[in-house]
């Protein structure tokens, strides 16, 4: 069973990485910030991610060089020193292994990849411990901000599920990599969404959730194997967005918006409901900017 005060050592230790990304890391040094042997070090790091130190630094590195090819023209051989490869020829092996094609190939064409996106090992524990917690450590209630967004024309490339209702149990059905290569599309208007799908949206046999993201109405890039592409009209969303939140207490951030939503009249904007209208969808919970979730709504009468 993890326990936290293992949880937290993994949690400086992926700290440590993000704030060294351009530098290079020994083992010496996370084991330093874990308060543990390298060996233990390594043994509880892979038990809680999945993948060894040195195997998590690569992925992320060239995840975050992928992105740079992606958004800008850089050399590749200014990328590959900015993430601590020591060449050219080195990079290109490891990402190549990595994605399945050359950095010069992605820089030109930069399909639809299977980014690393890391997930808090303390979040990920106090989700685990979540039936543990006594009252007095549940989210407090706080302001919700409110507002009314125009959502125009556009496409979602998405990966549906089978009978997920919500955010873990697609993620038992489909996996959580999908998120890294919704976060590859470079076309995209917006960050990737988890989404709520209406019958009018949902094809026999398929999931009530599904995440995806959205692309402009004439998106003519690759769609990847497995993701289908759909049709949605323009269509006003009301936005909630939540306090500020600890990082390991995204469930209960979520749980407070939700209950806030179900009572929640839209009429006081002159507004009603129209789930109809396009996807009621859901931004991966970041604590500094709190729980972030909207959903269709049309004007009163009109």
């Amino acid at each position: 069973m993890q326990n936290s005060e293992r949880v937290e050592a993994v949690q400086r230790m992926q700290d440590h990485i993000e704030q060294n990304i351009h530098n290079p890391i020994t083992l010496y040094e996370l084991s330093g910030c874990a308060g543990y042997s390298p060996y233990h070090s390594v043994r509880i790091f892979r038990e809680l991610t999945g993948k060894t130190p040195f195997d998590y630094i690569r992925a992320l590195r060239l995840s975050r060089a992928a992105l740079d090819l992606r958004d800008e023209n850089p050399r590749i051989v200014d990328v590959a020193l900015d993430f601590v490869f020591d060449t050219h020829e080195g990079f290109t092996r490891a990402f190549s292994k990595e994605f399945g094609l050359t950095p010069s190939r992605y820089r030109k064409n930069p399909s639809p990849i299977c980014l690393f996106m890391p997930y808090s090992s303390r979040a990920r524990y106090h989700y685990h411990q979540r039936g543990e917690q006594s009252m007095e450590n549940k989210a407090k209630t706080n302001t919700v901000f409110v507002q009314v967004i125009e959502r125009p024309e556009r496409k979602v490339i998405m990966k549906r599920g089978k009978k997920a209702e919500d955010y873990f149990a697609y993620c038992e059905e489909v996996g959580c990599d999908i998120w890294g290569l919704l976060c590859s599309v470079k076309e995209a208007l917006y960050e990737p969404i988890g989404m709520w799908l209406a019958d009018r949206f949902r094809t026999p046999g398929t999931s009530y959730y599904a995440q995806g993201v959205e692309v402009p109405v004439d998106y003519k890039g690759e769609l990847p194997e497995g993701l289908e592409i759909m049709d949605l009209s323009p269509c006003k969303m009301m936005v909630f967005q939540g306090a500020p939140f600890k990082e390991e207490n995204f469930e209960e951030a979520i749980t407070e918006l939700w209950e806030v939503m179900k009572t929640f009249d839209p009429s006081l904007y002159g507004y009603e409901w129209a789930d109809d209208d396009g996807p009621r969808f859901q931004l991966a919970p970041e604590g500094y900017r709190g729980y972030i979730e909207a959903r269709p709504v049309r004007p009163i009468n009109k």
